[in-house]
Parts: C-alpha cells; sequence; structure tokens
C-alpha cells in the first residue's frame, strides 16, 4: 500500500516583531513519519495546559469544521510570496497537500506534553532532510501559517492568541532544525536503490528487492520511504520484508492500490536496473531481545512483510521464544507469502503460523485471534490496514493483553489510541 505497509510543506509579519529567524521555523514539506502520532486530545482538554495551550487549542476549535479552507489558503500564500518553495512540493498536491498543516496543529496542540512533542517533531525534522527543506525555508512556513490562522480564527484571535502561536512555532521550529542538523552528520538525506529482482506475486501485488548505493542500517519492523522516477517528489511508506541481511539487499512488499501513484509504479511499472529513492529508517514496531516473551503477530494484507521480517529477526538472534502469526487475507489468493511463512514455521518449531481467510471464515483477522491464546503475557505486534489496526489493538486490550505490550506503526488515517 501506498503506507506503511503496518498497514504512511512564507517572510516577517507586520508589526516588527522580529521573530520569523531561521530557528524559529516549523516544517517545510509534508511529514511523512507518521508513527506514533499523539492521540488527539477531547474536547473537554482545550481549557487545559498552559496559558498559551490553551490559547492553542481554542484556535484549534475554531478552525476544526473549516479546515479545508484554512489548509488551501495556507498553500496559497506560500506560493504566492514564496514561490521558490513551490519546486519542493510534488507538482500534485492530493496527500500532501494536508500533512504539513496537520503536523503543525498536532505539534502545537501536544506543546505542554514535552516528551512526546519532542520525540514527535524529532522524526519529521529528519524526515524532511529528503525533500530538500533547509533552515532558512522554515521562516517563510511560520509566516503563512499565522496568516491562514490570524484569517479564519477571527472569533478568538487576539495579540494574545498570536503571541503564544509564535512561541509554541518556534519550540517546534527549532527542535526540528536541530534534529535535521545532528542527523546531517551521520546519515545521507536518502539513499538511491537499484532494482534487482521484481515478482508479480497477484496481479497487484509485487515483491522487490533492491540494492542501496550505501550501507543502509535498519531495523527488523521499521519503515521507510520510497520515492520513484516516475513521481518526483511524491514518497510513500513500505515496511521492510525482512531482518538486515549480509548482503546489503532490501525487500518490500507491494500492493498496487486505486490511484496509488507510487504503489502502481513500483508494481507495473518498476524493473530490474530502476533506480529508486529511499529515505531513512523508522519505526517502533520492533523486537525486545531484552525479553524472552512469546510475539503474537497479526498481519493482514502486505502488512505480512515486517511480520516476517520480526519472525527473521528472532530466529537470527537463535532464541526459541514462541512466535504465533496470523496471516489474513480475503481471499485464499490473497495469501501470496503463506509459502514463504510455511517454510519458516517448518525450519523452527517455535513458530506457528496460521492464516484467516475473510470469506471462507466470516470472520475479521482481530476476532480469530480471541479463539487462542491467552495472549496476556505475549508482546503483540499488529500490522496491516488502518482498520484492522483499530480493531486488533481493540480486540487485544478486550481479551487481557496490556496496552504497554501492542506495538504497531500508524499510518496517516490512524492517530494512536492510549498514552
Amino acid at each position: 500500500m501506498d503506507a506503511p505497509t503496518t498497514t504512511s510543506g512564507e517572510n516577517g509579519m507586520p508589526g516588527g516583531d522580529g521573530w520569523f529567524r531561521p530557528r524559529m521555523a516549523a516544517s517545510a514539506p509534508p511529514p511523512d513519519s507518521p508513527e506514533r502520532v499523539p492521540a488527539q486530545r477531547p474536547a473537554s482538554a482545550a481549557q487545559e495546559g498552559s496559558a498559551d495551550a490553551v490559547l492553542i487549542r481554542r484556535t484549534m476549535a475554531e478552525i476544526g469544521p473549516i479546515a479545508d479552507k484554512v489548509t488551501s489558503y495556507f498553500y496559497a500564500l506560500l506560493f504566492v510570496r514564496h514561490p521558490e518553495l513551490r519546486a519542493l512540493f510534488p507538482a500534485a498536491m492530493d496527500i500532501q497537500r494536508e500533512r504539513l498543516l496537520k503536523a503543525l496543529l498536532t505539534a502545537a496542540e501536544h506543546l505542554d506534553n514535552t516528551s512526546v512533542l519532542v520525540d514527535y517533531l524529532q522524526k519529521l525534522g529528519r524526515g524532511h532532510r529528503k525533500y530538500g527543506t533547509r533552515a532558512e525555508h522554515y521562516p517563510a512556513v511560520g509566516e503563512c501559517l499565522i496568516g491562514a490562522l490570524s484569517t479564519y480564527a477571527t472569533a478568538v484571535w487576539s495579540p494574545e492568541a498570536e503571541a503564544a502561536w509564535v512561541r509554541a512555532y518556534t519550540t517546534i521550529s527549532q527542535v526540528m532544525i536541530d534534529a535535521a542538523a545532528a542527523d546531517e552528520l551521520r546519515s545521507p538525506a536518502w539513499w538511491h536503490a537499484e532494482v534487482v529482482t521484481h515478482d508479480l506475486r497477484t496481479r497487484d501485488v509485487a515483491v522487490l528487492t533492491v540494492r542501496p548505493d550505501q550501507p543502509y542500517p535498519f531495523l527488523a519492523g521499521q519503515y521507510t520511504s520510497v520515492e520513484t522516477p516516475w513521481w518526483p517528489r511524491v514518497w510513500r511508506h513500505y515496511s521492510f520484508a525482512s531482518a538486515p541481511r549480509s548482503d546489503g539487499l532490501l525487500t518490500f512488499h507491494v500492493k498496487a492500490v486505486p490511484a496509488g501513484w507510487v504503489s502502481n509504479a513500483l508494481v507495473h511499472r518498476a524493473r530490474p536496473g530502476d533506480v529508486i529513492r529511499l529515505g531513512p529508517p523508522t519505526g517502533a514496531m520492533t523486537v525486545d531481545h531484552t525479553t524472552d516473551s512469546g510475539l503474537l503477530c497479526l498481519g493482514g494484507g502486505t502488512g505480512i512483510a515486517p511480520i516476517k521480517a520480526l519472525v527473521e529477526d528472532v530466529a537470527e538472534r537463535g532464541a526459541r521464544r514462541p512466535v504465533e502469526v496470523f496471516y489474513g487475507a480475503r481471499t485464499d489468493h490473497d495469501l501470496y507469502d503463506m509459502d514463504t511463512m510455511l517454510r519458516l514455521q517448518q525450519s523452527h518449531p517455535w513458530l506457528s503460523v496460521r492464516a484467516v481467510i475473510d470469506q471462507q471464515a466470516h470472520i475479521q483477522l482481530p476476532d480469530a485471534v480471541r479463539d487462542y491464546g491467552p495472549w496476556n503475557e505475549y508482546d503483540a505486534y499488529l500490522s496491516g490496514p488502518p482498520g484492522m489496526i483499530r480493531s486488533g489493538v481493540d480486540t487485544l486490550r478486550d481479551i487481557g493483553v496490556p496496552s504497554s505490550r501492542i506495538r504497531h506503526d500508524s499510518v496517516e488515517e490512524l492517530l494512536v489510541v492510549g498514552s
């Protein structure tokens, strides 16, 4: 899917405050590291927190019903006042146009939750390097953000509200700028990777193996962002389908989805010899090797890719901790990687693999897990479409798996539930 297979974009304002300096900017192009996006606060929380947080949440409550208009106006200001920044964005602004403003507003909303906020912003700052974002681009974003908010949040906008947003924006931007600068010292903004093999498993699912042009460090269970030569500046998330390999090759499972520019290009157009670009690895759905707890893994569709990587990771460690895999699909035909999973099961007696086929069992993958277990002593891993992850989290909690032992990486449509 064009998302993690866990299934995932302007000068000084009038008034002479002088606050639009590079250190005060937020992001530039759209973010694409949405894992562990802070959970949204209930409406009752709008009056909680610091004075700045209260003012910011009032603004957000005001613009919530007209978010599309605010977003459109924000980009109109950005591209009219700073046309040089248009080149940082994809030609078509379908999904990307929502991501930048959503990231800024999410960060501002969680201004008082320092640990969550800093981790979230650092990931965004590092991830934005691949767009060509530089510190000098950032003040323009802040200017246009304030311009859009002041235009559409007129009922609650005031000098105090503007000052609160300036302070919040200063904090947000500096964390992102610092994270990007630190990351630049230890890794490239992106990697080039040549397609080595392209295996069309079904009409719309392909398994691609690529060779990066330089070492690519990652952990089993993580994912990356991918850009193809056919759609410049359009990035989509894909999970690694294997643990790190001695030959340095990387494998991805890609399902072509309707209107999925990147996914359709990778499935139907890419061939050996083509070169794609990879962003940095990210994601927290990794194995804790300090314990010997069992692993309960739910993989739906191409979400089996990171599950397979986790199994390989456990095997390479030589551990014999139990691993229970539930592989969900709509039909037999959709179990495109079942043979691979069964071969792993034959090689490792601690591994159990069960297929859950919707059309045969008339039951969704998370519900099928109820018939087995108990699972309260297992670490649970979920990978697949957003709906499956939502229902999976709810089901696992219902049958006694603590929230602290449920792991997944979110896509844009999924806001993390819980702490």
